[in-house]
C-alpha cells in the first residue's frame, strides 16, 4: 500500500491501487474466449441436430484457435480503453470476418474443404461477432459502475472543458476511464467536480502517475494559448503513456476522424459519408431488406396487436400524423393508435386541472404519465411495437429504420441552426435518442443526440443502434 500526504487523499482515491491486480483487459479476454467456445460448440451441436455426419470430437481439435481469434482482436485494438462503441463493433466484425475468411482459405489449400462442414463454418462465424458483442455489452452492464472495472485517469484543467470531460466519463463508464481527480494551475477552481476531487496544480501529476500507477491523462483546456499547450503536452507527453487531447472543436464530427502528416504538420481527415453514394446506395438496401424480412417475420404480431387496439377502445387502428422528413417535405409518419380517440379534449382538461405539469409539457413535449395513453397503448409504447406500421413508411422512402426521431413543425425552433443537419438524412424509427435513454433524455439532449448522428453517420452506427435497440427494447430502458 502507498502512502500519501493528507490533501491527497480525498474520497474515492484509494481503489485506484486494485485496478492493477484485476485489468478490465484481462476480464475482457475471459468473456471473449468464452464467447468464442460457446459459438464453436453451439454451431456443431446445432449442425449435428440438422443431420451432422462429422463427429464433434474432430472440431475439438481446434481449440487453439480461440486464443489465436483473441490475439487478434488485442492486435486490432479491442482491448484499449476509450474506444468507441461504433468503432468497436467495426473491429470485431472486421477482424472476425478476416480470421473465418484465412481459416476457410488455409482449409482448401491443405484439401481439408470435405472434412469440416461448410454449416458449422458459416453458424460458428455468425454466432461469434454475435456472441463476443453480447458478451461484452452484458460485461460492461453489469460491472461497468464497480470500483475496480476501468482505469484510472488524470483530467488535466478544471474549466469547462473539464467539468465537460468529467461529467462524460461518470455518465459513460462503460468507456473504461475512471476520472480520479482534476488538476488546475488557478487555484480559484471549485474543489470538487461532480465528485471528483480538484487536487492542485498540474505539477502534481507526475507524483500522482508514479504512486497510483496512473497511466492515462486528459489535456481538457483547450482555451490555453497554443505556446503553454505545447509545453504541457511536452511535459507530461513523457509521464503517461496514454495522454489524450481535448481540441477546441465541440459540435465538429468525431467518430470517423483520422489523423494526417502533411510535411510535419498535424491535420485531421474528417470522411463525409453522407456525400459518398456507395454507403448511402448500401443504406437504402439495408433498409429494404432489414424492412421486408422484419415486416414478414412480424405479420401475426401486427395482426394480433390491431386486433388488441380495436378491441380496448373505440376508435381507429392506426394513427397518422405529419412529420418533416429529409429536405424538411412533410409526410405522414403512422403508428398503432395508443391514445384515445379524443386525446386532444382530454389533454387540455388534464393540464387544465394539473398545472404543474404544464411545463413538463411545454419543456419536453411528453407526460411520463399521460392520461390519454390507453392500456394497450401503454404496453405498445414500453416495448415500442406501436412504431410497426412506420416499416410502411421505410418501404415508401419517407422514412429509414436508423435516423433522426420525426419532428413537427412546431419543434423547428427548438432545433434552430441544428435544424439543417436534421434535414439532411430521412427520419428514422429509431435512433441514438432511444438507445440513450429515450423519454429519460431532455429535450435539449435529444437535439445534439440527432446532430451527433448526423455529424457521424456511417453504416456502422447505423447497424449499433439496431443492436442496441433490441436491447433497450427487451429492458424497457427510459419508455413511457
Amino acid at each position: 500500500m502507498f502512502s500519501l500526504p493528507h490533501v491527497l487523499k480525498p474520497r474515492g482515491l484509494p481503489w485506484v491501487v486494485t485496478l492493477r491486480s484485476l485489468p478490465t483487459a484481462g476480464f475482457l479476454v475471459v468473456t471473449d474466449g468464452v464467447a468464442l467456445a460457446i459459438a464453436g460448440v453451439v454451431g456443431v451441436y446445432v449442425r449435428l441436430e440438422l443431420g451432422g455426419q462429422f463427429p464433434p470430437s474432430l472440431y475439438w481439435q481446434l481449440w487453439p484457435l480461440i486464443p489465436g481469434m483473441v490475439l487478434a482482436y488485442g492486435v486490432a485494438g479491442l482491448y484499449i480503453v476509450g474506444i468507441s462503441p461504433v468503432d468497436e463493433l467495426r473491429r470485431l466484425c472486421v477482424t472476425t470476418t478476416g480470421l473465418y475468411l484465412a481459416l476457410g482459405s488455409i482449409i482448401f489449400l491443405l484439401r481439408e474443404g470435405t472434412t469440416y462442414s461448410r454449416g458449422i463454418f458459416i453458424m460458428a462465424w455468425g454466432l461469434s461477432m454475435v456472441l463476443v458483442w453480447l458478451s461484452r455489452v452484458l460485461t460492461r452492464h453489469c460491472f461497468a459502475r464497480r470500483s475496480w472495472w476501468g482505469y484510472p485517469v488524470l483530467v488535466l484543467g478544471a474549466g469547462k472543458t473539464g467539468e465537460l470531460v468529467v461529467r462524460t466519463l461518470k455518465r459513460q463508464p462503460e468507456l473504461g476511464l475512471k476520472p480520479v481527480a482534476v488538476l488546475d494551475d488557478d487555484p480559484r477552481k471549485q474543489a470538487e467536480i461532480d465528485g471528483v476531487p480538484v487536487l492542485g496544480q498540474l505539477s502534481l501529476s507526475t507524483y500522482l502517475a508514479k504512486e497510483l500507477g496512473i497511466n492515462h491523462a486528459i489535456v481538457a483546456m483547450p482555451g490555453v494559448p497554443r505556446e503553454k499547450l505545447l509545453t504541457i503536452l511536452e511535459q507530461y507527453g513523457h509521464t503517461f503513456p496514454h495522454l489524450l487531447m481535448v481540441p477546441d472543436l465541440f459540435g465538429f464530427a468525431s467518430l470517423w476522424v483520422s489523423t494526417k502528416d502533411l510535411g510535419g504538420m498535424l491535420g485531421l481527415e474528417v470522411r463525409q459519408r453522407l456525400l459518398l453514394p456507395g454507403p448511402r446506395l448500401t443504406k437504402a438496401i439495408l433498409d429494404r431488406c432489414l424492412t421486408i424480412g422484419v415486416g414478414f417475420v412480424m405479420l401475426p404480431l401486427i395482426g394480433l396487436i390491431a386486433l388488441l387496439v380495436r378491441i380496448d377502445s373505440p376508435g381507429p387502428i392506426f394513427y397518422g400524423q405529419r412529420r418533416l422528413g429529409q429536405h424538411g417535405r412533410p409526410f405522414t409518419a403512422w403508428k398503432f393508435r395508443s391514445m384515445v380517440a379524443n386525446g386532444d379534449q382530454v389533454l387540455s382538461a388534464f393540464l387544465a386541472s394539473h398545472p404543474q405539469c404544464r411545463a413538463e409539457w411545454e419543456q419536453e413535449r411528453k407526460l411520463k404519465h399521460d392520461p390519454r395513453v390507453t392500456r394497450v397503448g401503454r404496453l405498445l409504447r414500453r416495448t415500442s411495437l406501436d412504431e410497426l406500421p412506420q416499416l410502411w413508411n421505410v418501404l415508401r422512402g419517407e422514412m429509414s429504420l436508423v435516423g433522426p426521431r420525426p419532428i413537427v413543425g412546431d419543434e423547428i425552433r427548438y432545433y434552430a441552426d441544428k435544424f439543417e443537419l436534421y434535414k439532411r438524412v430521412l427520419p428514422g424509427i429509431t435512433g441514438l435518442w432511444q438507445v440513450s435513454g429515450r423519454s429519460d433524455v431532455t429535450y435539449t439532449e435529444r437535439v445534439n443526440l440527432d446532430a451527433y448522428y448526423v455529424r457521424n453517420w456511417s453504416i456502422w452506427l447505423d447497424i449499433y443502434i439496431l443492436l442496441r435497440t433490441v436491447w433497450v427494447v427487451l429492458i424497457g430502458d427510459g419508455a413511457y
